[in-house]
């Protein structure tokens, strides 16, 4: 039985994700916008600001002055990528 929580990776993957969508994900956490709960396609959700904060690496990366937009990005991708979205 497939698990009803999977990562953000995994759906990006099955194409239920797009490019697009992460992009946007992405963009929104570095412009500060990060919303409680983000709608995902096919009825999933994440919380993108707990994804960010439980990534500790990600945490670091956007806390430093001196990160380059590049690794802000990076970090803020990797991070949404590991985390577990939610069926509404």
């Amino acid at each position: 039985m497939p698990d009803p929580n999977p990562t953000v990776g995994e759906l990006f993957k099955a194409n239920v994700i797009t490019h697009d969508d992460l992009n946007s994900l992405i963009d929104a956490v570095l412009a500060g916008r990060m919303n409680v709960r983000e709608d995902l396609a096919e009825g999933y959700t994440l919380d993108v600001a707990a994804a960010v904060k439980a990534n500790a690496f990600a945490t670091a990366v956007l806390r430093d002055k001196t990160s380059t937009t590049g690794a802000r990005r990076t970090a803020t991708r990797t991070a949404i990528l590991l985390a577990r979205a939610q069926k509404a």
